[in-house]
């Protein structure tokens, strides 16, 4: 059971390496785009390759929905990115339901995991299996893989080494499962450090914090959804998008937000330093290096980033 890229490398682990997947269940075909054209997700996409049976349930309590589930007689279900079950749902198989869930919980339970362990600073995260229960990412765990976060980690580099990494955890986790040597640990009450969603305002930045806080949230958001400002230039405000990015620890006495440029280089002043912006969207525009910005775009002597 699951959606994006991300479940499509575990799923196709599992087929590369023979284990029998008798379904797969993923969300329902999507309109997008400006011709409203039908979207399959990934897994569905590549589970059409495999010639897997696929089920794309709107409503997991529907009867139908039940009948068909029942009927593909899976003894053991694996959840990957996908939504919260019903209870009816995950207890159906003999051997339970797990799922995989990108941090080391209970850590980081909720929606965007792998972005918020670089947003935070952390210097090391992972991956964890547990049984599913009628909570969000609370069930017993079962397995767990530790890896260190680099200090230029983006979430699309991390994201990628966890997937790859999640990938032989669940074929770990199936073969203990299979084995009869299952052993499972309660997961604390309390979670220390949370992984909402992501929203608007959650991914803008704050030029006032320090230098390290927003670096980290830029690369912990990058490339996707990506960190945003509002650039304020001659009066005009244009919403940006900000990816790769480098540090400059340097004291100074300007104003954050403060925005200085060279030929090459766009640097926007914080507290103890400065951000220098590699990557830059402005809003109507293509995402570009700093270079070729600065070819085309005239930023105002007062200009700030706010």
């Amino acid at each position: 059971m699951g959606t994006p890229d991300f479940a499509v490398t575990i799923l196709k682990h599992l087929v590369d390496n023979n284990y029998n997947v008798v379904g797969v269940i993923t969300a329902a075909d999507k309109p997008a785009g400006r011709g409203r054209k039908l979207n399959e997700s990934a897994v569905k996409k590549y589970a059409l390759t495999q010639n897997l049976k696929i089920l794309q349930p709107t409503n997991l309590k529907n009867e139908v929905f039940l009948e068909d589930l029942k009927s593909l007689n899976a003894n053991l279900q694996i959840v990957v990115a996908f939504r919260m079950l019903p209870k009816l749902v995950w207890q159906m198989p003999k051997f339970g339901t797990f799922n995989l869930h990108a941090s080391l919980l209970p850590d980081y339970r909720g929606a965007a995991p792998i972005h918020w362990a670089i947003i935070n600073g952390e210097t090391k995260t992972g991956v964890s299996t547990f049984f599913i229960d009628d909570k969000i990412d609370t069930g017993e765990i079962i397995l767990q893989e530790e890896i260190p976060v680099l200090n230029d980690e983006t979430v699309g580099t991390l994201h990628d080494k966890l997937m790859f990494l999640g990938a032989e955890l669940v074929a770990k986790t199936v073969n203990l499962i299979a084995d009869g040597n299952i052993k499972t640990k309660k997961q604390p009450e309390l979670e220390e450090k949370s992984a909402p969603k992501l929203h608007t305002e959650n991914t803008k930045i704050d030029w006032s914090l320090s230098l390290d806080t927003i670096y980290n949230k830029i690369r912990g958001l990058n490339p996707f959804p990506s960190a945003w400002t509002i650039l304020l230039n001659n009066e005009e405000e244009i919403s940006a998008k900000i990816y790769e990015v480098e540090k400059i620890e340097e004291s100074h006495n300007l104003e954050a937000g403060t925005i200085i440029t060279s030929k090459k280089e766009i640097k926007v002043a914080v507290a103890n330093g400065f951000i220098n912006i590699k990557g830059i969207k402005l809003a109507g525009k293509k995402k570009m290096d700093a270079t070729s910005l600065l070819n085309g775009f005239n930023f105002a002597a007062n200009s700030k980033m706010i």
